[in-house]
C-alpha cells in the first residue's frame, strides 16, 4: 500500500471571529460539560455494558438540541445525535467505555480504589466522550447562527476497549454518508495523532479431544490442553519469522479442568493477533490458522476458531493533519497553571525514570524530568514510534477521511490504563486538556464546514492512500457484538 503526503489547496484560515465564537461556546459550556465528564468518571461501565453512560450523554444530546437515535448498527449502548440540514456531513466521535479492575479514588496518589476490583476509566474515556459532544454541540451552534449548510454528527461508539464497535458499526453502514471524522484521545501530549496504530483480530481458538483416566488409561485420551500448548510452542517459534512490526499475545482462558489426573477434552486459547496493515493481518491471522490445524493433527484433537473483535489500522490524511496543525498553532498549548503543576508532580512522583523517560521517547522529545505537564504542541511530522497497539477509529478510517488530535490530560509518563491515569480523570488539569481538545476538534470541523474544497481534497487523498486496495472489515459478518442479550 502506497502512502503518498499531498500538498493542501492554498485556501485562508478561518477568520478570527469564528475562531472566536467556538472557543467561547467550549469556555461558556465548561460548567455543564465538566459535570458531564465527571458523572461518568463515577459511573465506569466496561464494553458494551455502558447503559448508564449512554443515558447521561444522550439526555445532553436532547438538552443540546440534538436529534438522537439511540441504538444504531444493533448496539443498545451506540447512538447518534445530528443537528443542521444539507451540505456536507462532519463526524465528531465520542467514546465512553471504562475498563475492569482499575477502580480508584480521585486526585489520590496511592493505590486506593473505590470498589475493590471494580471499574475504572483508565484511557480517560470519559473526557474522550464529552469534548467530543461539547465539540459538536459548539459546531451546531455556529452553524445555526450564521444558517450555513451542513449537518454535524455526534457519535456514541461504546466498547473501543477490545470490544471493536466502530467495526460494528462501520459493517451497519452508519458512517457510509459521512463526509470527514474527527476524533481525539487523551494524552500527556497535545497534537496532532499520527496515522499509526496495528490492524488486529481477536480469535478464540477451541480444541476438543477425548477425556481419559490420566494413569489407568492414558493411550485413550486425546489432550486438548496438549494442543493448546503446542499451538502456543509453534507461534513461539513463529516469531522470529514475522515482520518486527508485528504483535501476538495470548490467554489460555480454559485448562479443561483442574484435575491432573483427567485428560482435558476441552480447552481453549485466545490470541490477540496484530500487524501493520490490514493485509499483512490477514496472512498473519492464516499462519496462525495453520499452526493452530498443527496442533491438533498432532494431538489428534479437532478446534474451532472464533472471531471475537478486530480493528483496521489507521489510515492517515495529510491535508485534515495539517489544517488541525494550524488550529493547534493558533490555540497553543493548554493553559495549565502552577497548581496544575503541582498536582501533575504528586503523580509523577508514583512514576519511575523509565515510565517518564519512555513518554517522551514516544514522540522522539528530548527528556525533561522537571516538567510535569505538557507545555508545548507536538510537531506534526515525527519519527513514528514503534509502541503503538490498535483502535477501532482504525476502521472508521478506512471508509471515512479521518483526522484526530492528542489533549494533554494528565501527568507526562503516566502509563495508559493505570491507576494513575484514573486518579487524574476529574482534575482541573484534565478539565482544560478535555477543553482544549474540544475547541481543536469544533473549530477545524468548522474550517471544513467553511471550505468544501478541503473537504474535496481530503476525500482525494483518502482515495489515494488506499490506492485500490479493497477493504475487507477485520470483523466477519457472522461475528455480532457481544452485548448482554437481556438489554437488547
Amino acid at each position: 500500500m502506497t502512502f503518498t503526503n499531498s500538498t493542501p489547496l492554498a485556501v485562508p484560515h478561518p477568520d478570527t471571529e469564528t475562531l472566536k465564537q467556538i472557543w467561547s461556546f467550549i469556555d461558556e459550556t465548561r460548567g455543564p460539560f465538566c459535570a458531564l465528564s465527571d458523572k461518568l468518571w463515577e459511573t465506569p461501565e466496561v464494553n458494551y455494558t455502558e447503559y448508564r453512560s449512554a443515558q447521561l450523554l444522550a439526555e445532553m444530546l436532547e438538552t443540546q438540541g440534538f436529534r438522537v437515535t439511540r441504538g444504531i448498527a444493533g448496539i443498545p449502548t451506540a447512538m447518534m445525535g445530528e443537528a443542521g440540514s444539507g451540505g456536507p456531513v462532519i463526524a465528531i466521535l465520542g467514546e465512553y467505555d471504562a475498563l475492569p479492575g482499575l477502580s480508584q479514588q480521585a486526585d489520590v496518589a496511592e493505590p486506593a480504589p473505590v470498589v475493590a476490583g471494580g471499574n475504572g476509566h483508565g484511557c480517560g474515556h470519559n473526557l474522550l466522550g464529552t469534548a467530543a459532544l461539547q465539540a459538536a454541540s459548539a459546531v451546531k451552534a455556529w452553524l445555526a447562527e450564521h444558517r450555513l449548510p451542513g449537518r454535524v454528527r455526534w457519535y456514541g461508539c461504546p466498547a473501543e476497549e477490545g470490544g471493536s464497535a466502530k467495526g460494528f458499526m462501520v459493517r451497519a453502514g452508519v458512517f457510509a454518508d459521512v463526509d470527514i471524522a474527527i476524533c481525539w484521545h487523551p494524552n500527556a501530549f497535545s497534537g496532532v495523532i499520527e496515522a499509526n496504530s496495528l490492524a488486529c483480530n481477536e480469535i478464540n481458538y477451541h480444541f476438543s479431544g477425548r477425556a481419559a483416566h490420566a494413569s489407568a488409561s492414558p493411550h485413550l485420551g486425546r489432550s486438548a490442553l496438549d494442543a493448546v500448548e503446542l499451538m502456543n510452542v509453534g507461534v513461539n517459534y513463529m516469531r522470529e519469522h514475522m515482520p518486527s512490526s508485528a504483535r501476538i499475545h495470548y490467554a489460555v482462558t480454559d485448562t479443561g479442568g483442574h484435575s491432573p489426573n483427567v485428560v482435558q477434552a476441552n480447552a481453549t486459547v485466545r490470541y490477540l493477533i496484530r500487524a501493520r496493515e490490514l493485509p499483512g493481518l490477514q496472512q498473519l491471522v492464516k499462519r496462525v490458522d495453520n499452526i493452530a490445524a498443527g496442533a491438533a493433527l498432532m494431538t489428534e484433537t479437532t478446534f474451532t476458531r472464533q472471531v471475537l473483535s478486530g480493528d483496521a489500522n489507521l489510515i492517515g490524511n495529510s491535508v485534515l493533519e495539517q489544517r488541525m496543525q494550524s488550529h493547534l498553532e493558533l490555540l497553543g498549548p493548554p493553559p495549565f497553571d502552577r497548581a496544575d503543576a503541582e498536582y501533575a508532580v504528586r503523580f509523577q512522583q508514583t512514576l519511575g525514570q523509565e515510565e517518564i523517560r519512555s513518554a517522551y521517547e514516544r514522540y522522539s522529545l528530548p527528556v525533561d524530568y522537571q516538567r510535569p505537564l505538557c507545555d508545548e504542541i507536538l510537531p506534526l511530522r515525527r519519527p513514528y514510534s514503534d509502541m503503538v497497539g490498535s483502535t477501532d477509529v482504525g476502521t472508521v478510517s478506512w471508509v471515512v477521511p479521518t483526522v484526530q488530535v492528542y489533549g494533554a490530560t494528565y501527568a507526562i509518563g503516566t502509563p495508559g490504563h493505570s491507576w494513575q491515569l484514573v486518579a487524574q480523570g476529574k482534575a482541573p488539569a484534565a478539565h482544560k486538556g478535555m477543553m482544549h481538545a474540544a475547541k481543536i476538534m469544533a473549530s477545524t470541523a468548522a474550517d471544513l464546514f467553511t471550505h468544501p474544497d478541503l473537504i474535496a481534497q481530503a476525500q482525494a487523498e483518502h482515495a489515494t492512500r488506499l490506492n485500490g486496495v479493497e477493504f475487507v472489515n477485520p470483523i466477519p459478518d457472522d461475528v455480532e457484538p457481544p452485548f448482554p442479550k437481556q438489554h437488547a
